[in-house]
């Protein structure tokens, strides 16, 4: 069991994360014609605005986060704020969000299966990247059920813990994840998964968010005489 946390946890972060860093450089190096959204808004566009805005406002709130809730060391926040009540904030954040993301995002998996001119026009990674990102964000509300049962932030700590020796490259990463839940574990690996396959979807286009157009000169349109 030790041998296969280790692999999950302590190993497969690293594989997915060169693969997410190495995959994307190569798309954006050959295959720059491939490097869009995609949109299919203009094949039907029926509860589209509704579904885009909900599913992408929910998950920039979850990606940011998670960013700063994980990465953040414990004393940052400990003058300000304890433990539990830093779980008490995310789970009322991120349960909001987390819904918000689930409706758009199941409503975008329900029109990609379901419209013919949609799913005509989808590759097969778009069906899976959307469906996984649905899974994904339930299983991150689920996660609020055992959360609710030790508001002390304890797990939260341990979860941080091994996410800041992921990233910052500190030995032991996965011991901290031997007594978390099973629904914490498949959320981690289910998260891994989507930063695996991450260059070989649509989901590169966040490379390109278009920053230039706020500072940008200012266009001047006029109606036509």
């Amino acid at each position: 069991m030790s041998y296969f946390n280790t692999l999950l946890f302590g190993l497969y972060p690293y594989l997915a994360g060169t693969v997410f860093l190495v995959g994307s450089l190569l798309r954006f190096d050959h295959g720059q014609y491939t490097w869009k959204t995609g949109s299919s808004q203009m094949l039907t566009s029926r509860n589209m605005r509704m579904a885009s805005n909900l599913f992408h406002v929910g998950i920039l709130v979850i990606f940011f986060g998670h960013l700063v809730g994980l990465l953040t060391p414990h004393w940052v926040y400990a003058p300000f704020m304890s433990a539990g009540t830093k779980q008490v904030i995310a789970i009322l954040v991120g349960g909001i969000a987390g819904v918000m993301c689930l409706v758009g995002g199941a409503m975008l998996a329900h029109r990609r299966l379901t419209n013919p001119r949609v799913r005509a026009s989808s590759s097969p990674m778009d069906t899976v990247i959307i469906v996984l990102l649905v899974v994904q964000v339930t299983l991150g509300l689920l996660t609020i059920i055992p959360a609710l049962g030790h508001l002390d932030g304890g797990v939260m700590i341990q979860l941080a813990h091994w996410a800041q020796s992921i990233v910052f490259f500190q030995g032991g990463a996965a011991g901290y994840l031997d007594e978390v839940g099973l629904i914490y574990k498949l959320h981690i690996l289910v998260g891994l998964t989507i930063v695996l396959v991450f260059p070989f979807t649509r989901l590169v286009h966040v490379w390109s968010v278009p920053l230039g157009y706020v500072t940008r000169r200012y266009q001047i349109v006029r109606r036509r005489a």
